[in-house]
């Protein structure tokens, strides 16, 4: 199955301002990888990010991090990020599953 890759503002925001070179690596990742199997998860590629409901993937390309979400029929790119700047940006925007709580989900 073929799915379509939606690039969010803010992830295209991102990819702008990378080099030449680095656009060209995740331009050709993101067709190598997502526009086939993005849920196929690998040891070093791709991997599912656990306690998240967003984003649910991550795919690394070099030192570079594509966080993503996946439909029935498309993938939605969330950002691009260095590694540096992985954390950061999922302490920030990451959303937990409702069941997933620090304390275990007791109050």
């Amino acid at each position: 199955m073929r799915y379509d890759i939606i690039v969010s503002p803010e992830a295209l925001e991102d990819f702008r301002q990378l080099n030449a070179a680095l656009r060209t690596a995740i331009r050709n990742a993101l067709e190598q990888y997502l526009r086939h199997e993005p849920i196929r998860t690998s040891k070093s590629r791709i991997k599912r990010l656990r306690g998240l409901a967003k984003p649910q993937f991550r795919l690394r390309v070099g030192d570079i991090r594509v966080f993503y979400d996946v439909s029935e029929t498309a993938v939605e790119v969330l950002a691009i990020v260095s590694k540096a700047e992985a954390d950061a940006w999922l302490e920030r925007a990451g959303e937990l599953h409702e069941e997933s709580t620090l304390d275990g989900g007791e109050e």
